[in-house]
């Protein structure tokens, strides 16, 4: 009997967790953007049994306390952001890259099959730019620091089935980070 008993203990402890409906804001990385008066935090929504219910960024003025919220669809995923500032082409804004887009239409919601997407945001969090194009597979970008042109590789699933294979074009897209509109080739 009372081998049973931490078990038992142990048991009514996880059912009570497991009821918990409510979900949890965890705020992660909190950073000063130069040349602004915010701070930015990454925020994850955490639920029952611990699943994420996608990620957020939250601006803080540390003036005023006013907060902007960019949220991402529910089951998005943030992989990183990154500040850039170029004073000298007045530029200063957050990079953003993560999956938003459910593209195979996967019941189960966005995840690694899905495209990831590269943003830009304003250092206020009031706008936001997705760069790339929904159906564009983004995997590296590099930064100019004379131009201020963020240029990405990748490559549009052309034939829809959800892989990268022979059939699919590869591209290389330059953006100006000034305007946020892509440079023509």
């Amino acid at each position: 009997m009372k081998s049973f008993l931490p078990l038992l203990c142990m048991l009514l402890c996880a059912s009570a967790y497991g009821q918990d409906k409510y979900n949890y804001n965890t705020f992660n990385k909190l950073t000063p953007l130069a040349g602004s008066d915010y701070v930015i935090a990454s925020v994850e929504s955490v639920g029952k049994m611990m699943a994420s219910h996608g990620d957020a960024l939250l601006f803080i003025n540390t003036r005023t306390g006013e907060q902007n919220r960019v949220d991402l669809p529910a089951d998005a995923s943030i992989h990183r952001w990154e500040h850039v500032k170029m004073d000298s082409l007045g530029i200063n804004l957050i990079l953003l890259t993560g999956r938003t887009v459910n593209l195979d239409n996967n019941k189960k919601g966005i995840d690694w099959n899905d495209p990831i997407q590269i943003i830009a945001v304003s250092t206020d969090g009031k706008q936001k730019t997705q760069l790339t194009e929904d159906k564009f597979f983004a995997a590296q970008w590099t930064i100019h620091p004379r131009t201020g042109a963020i240029v990405i590789t990748g490559y549009y699933d052309s034939n829809n089935n959800g892989k990268y294979d022979r059939t699919d074009k590869d591209e290389i897209l330059v953006f100006d980070l000034r305007t946020l509109k892509r440079v023509k080739v």
